[in-house]
């Protein structure tokens, strides 16, 4: 059964930290910087080890948090 994860307690944003861009619990570690890490292929277990103030939720925050960024429609514009 999936339990929906409210990122919102994890995922933080302060525009006086890191641009304003989402930040992991006030931390200046940013959801991209995780997420490039996924990305590239590093685990979970390595990004923890690298990051000791991370938590496993965080990274399934950062997920959670791309998911639902990327849900939107897309309208295509056709040309006249």
């Amino acid at each position: 059964m999936f339990r929906g994860m409210k990122y919102a307690d994890r995922i933080t944003f302060n525009p006086e930290q890191c641009g304003g861009r989402p930040c992991i619990r006030g931390m200046r570690i940013r959801v991209k910087d995780v997420l490039d890490l996924l990305a590239s292929g590093v685990a979970e277990k390595e990004i923890l080890g690298d990051y000791p103030d991370l938590q496993a939720e965080d990274i399934r925050a950062c997920l959670e948090y791309a998911a639902e960024q990327i849900d939107h429609p897309v309208f295509q514009v056709s040309a006249k």
